[in-house]
């Protein structure tokens, strides 16, 4: 064979169609890589039509279609950098046309890893890989990868590029990566990060759709296209293809400029075949990033956390007597605590507000172990980050939430990615609020505790939007929905707040958001917050639908917290108790909506013995819910 048509391939989970021209490499090659449990397949083939080469894949389940043949493309132009390094310059319309096959390298992984803080105590890390290289048959400094992984919870792909020899860069223009998907499919559509949700089918769309984005096969699969390990790039949503009916296309917001070695965020497909799987499924998202780059992490410490809503020394003391009896490790100050946010005249290392003794409060709150955050919007971090975080380690603050960042293009990405870094070197905890989305990072950085990017609390939506969240924004990671109590503005019961706090997950999980602790009157279904805590051993999504219900289950060491609302409507729910440890007995306090309780907030708080063969019936009011807490009985 000819060298530049070398092939190495190792496996026999690798199968693959190959046919070889003299002095062409390797022509409309078929590729495919099987999951370890042979469900998933991933189709990949380049096609070679006047001259012209192009990549598509397609991706099936159990024999079932899911992606059909979609092409793969990167649009790049880096004329200005070969001109300004006396490289030869590329003349081809569309720089992918002439890239030929050179390789393809297949592999195994199959690890296990213990995040620091999660929705399980160990997670899996096992897939088959395929890199398949490919070189600009009339440029040899110009090599590109495609790498593929094959998991049983989905695929991933990127496209790669080593090391340039030549030292070129790399200016990407726009990413066409496709997905054609069956006719009929639907999706749950959302224009921005804070957006509501709608079902749509693949037409007329609004706009661009937010990644996550779950869509529903009409084969009776779910899938969810995510972006992962979005790090040194621009942030990609979904389009509507101009000519291809059902077909998406990767959107970047604005181009990336890269230098290599360097490879594009990675496009995952989850697969499901119940739409509860993909949330069990998330962390392949965090499997697609790089293993924590933090080593000691023994002051990354997760917890609960209400925020001050009258800034003075007293109601501070106040909030944190409030924390210490209803088990908060956390308060906040919010924004404007040092002066106009918006302004680059604010200085974010001093106190700009009358009757504000800071080191007073944080010692106060140290003594009653309660920690103290601040919020500092990105005018103040973008000027003083370099310095800022390690002053407030210094001052003994826990951790800053990052308010109004910019995102979405290649300079923002990078920056934020940035100050998270500044903040974990200082040992500070993040929680990044507004537009922002996770894309797996909180793996190699796992002081990001938390991030906005979601319709929460302080839009106040109704109930059937909180039903969608867990199948869609969730997917990505911990969300800061900033759940509320006692405010007279949510639209949803009580008890569907209290369980809010088990279905949706954060390691540091917002409570009382709009609330004061003199709103508080001893209510007693308050332990279900007083107890549950925000990161977990093992979770069970025990039913449900987007838009519909939900009920979800989350066990920490022996005990389950467990989580069930309803959208808008009524609904008549059981509860099967089969994921507690067979043969023990549990004690279950269940706390429900019921408007004979006489309390403003109208929740019963009853006690009854359970075990695994137990199936729980509610009736649940529209907008309402139940919560779950269940321990073994000594």
């Amino acid at each position: 064979m000819k060298k530049n048509a070398i092939i190495l391939i190792t496996g026999l989970w690798l199968s693959c169609f190959i046919s070889v021209v003299r002095g062409q490499g390797i022509k409309d090659s078929v590729l495919s890589l099987r999951s370890p449990d042979k469900n998933i397949t991933f189709r990949f083939r380049q096609k070679v039509e006047a001259g012209k080469r192009t990549m598509h894949y397609s991706v099936d389940y159990k024999n079932k279609p899911v992606i059909l043949e979609s092409v793969l493309d990167l649009q790049l132009d880096n004329d200005l950098s070969e001109k300004a390094m006396a490289l030869k310059v590329d003349q081809h319309k569309n720089w992918c046309e002439n890239l030929l096959i050179t390789g393809v390298y297949s592999s195994r992984h199959d690890t296990t890893w213990a995040p620091v803080t999660g929705e399980r105590a160990m997670i899996s890390d096992h897939y088959n890989a395929m890199n398949i290289t490919l070189v600009k048959d009339d440029n040899p400094i110009y090599v590109m990868q495609v790498q593929v992984r094959v998991y049983n919870e989905g695929v991933a792909f990127r496209y790669y590029f080593p090391e340039n020899p030549k030292g070129t860069y790399y200016n990407i223009r726009a990413e066409n990566t496709e997905f054609h998907l069956p006719e009929g499919t639907q999706a749950w559509f959302a224009n921005w990060a804070q957006a509501p949700y709608y079902k749509l089918p693949l037409k007329n769309w609004p706009g661009e759709s937010e990644r996550p984005l779950t869509i529903e096969l009409p084969n009776g699969l779910f899938a969810a296209l995510g972006e992962a390990q979005l790090i040194d790039y621009a942030r990609t949503k979904f389009k509507l293809s101009a000519d291809k009916p059902s077909t998406l296309v990767t959107s970047m917001f604005g181009g990336a400029q890269l230098i290599s070695p360097v490879g594009t965020p990675w496009r995952a497909i989850m697969i499901a075949e119940k739409p509860g799987d993909l949330i069990e499924h998330n962390y392949m998202m965090l499997n697609l990033n790089e293993p924590s780059a933090i080593a000691n992490t023994n002051w990354i410490k997760p917890g609960k956390i209400m925020r001050v809503m009258d800034m003075t020394t007293n109601d501070a003391k106040t909030n944190i007597d409030f924390a210490v009896k209803h088990n908060l490790q956390y308060i906040l100050f919010d924004w404007k605590w040092y002066g106009p946010a918006f302004s680059f005249s604010s200085d974010a290392t001093k106190v700009a507000i009358p009757d504000f003794d800071l080191p007073g409060i944080i010692k106060y709150g140290k003594d009653k172990g309660v920690g103290v955050w601040l919020y500092v919007n990105q005018q103040a971090l973008l000027a003083q980050s370099d310095s800022l975080f390690a002053v407030y380690h210094k001052w003994g603050v826990k951790g800053v939430k990052f308010g109004f960042v910019q995102q979405g293009s290649h300079r923002w990405t990078t920056w934020v990615e940035k100050a998270i870094q500044q903040a974990a070197a200082a040992q500070i905890m993040v929680n990044i609020h507004d537009d922002w989305r996770p894309t797996g990072e909180q793996r190699t950085w796992p002081n990001l505790m938390s991030a906005e990017g979601i319709r929460g609390n302080e839009e106040m939506p109704d109930a059937t939007h909180n039903t969608v969240l867990p199948f869609t924004r969730y997917i990505a990671g911990a969300a800061d929905y900033t759940i509320c109590y006692f405010n007279k503005r949510i639209k949803t019961t009580h008890a569907h707040q209290l369980a809010l706090a088990a279905i949706y997950y954060s390691p540091l999980q917002t409570l009382y958001w709009y609330d004061k602790p003199s709103a508080e009157h001893n209510e007693p279904e308050l332990e279900f917050w007083n107890k549950i805590p925000t990161t977990w051993d093992e979770t069970k999504i025990v039913q449900g639908t987007p838009g519909e219900y939900i009920s979800t289950a989350r066990r920490s060491r022996k005990d389950w917290f467990v989580g069930t609302i309803t959208n808008n409507d009524a609904r008549e729910i059981k509860l099967d108790l089969s994921f507690l440890e067979p043969g023990k007995k549990y004690k279950a306090a269940i706390y429900s909506d019921d408007p004979s309780v006489n309390t403003e907030t109208h929740v019963r708080v009853s006690s009854k013995t359970v075990n695994s063969k137990t199936v729980l019936k509610f009736a649940l009011l529209p907008s309402g819910g139940e919560a779950v807490y269940l321990t073994p009985e000594k």
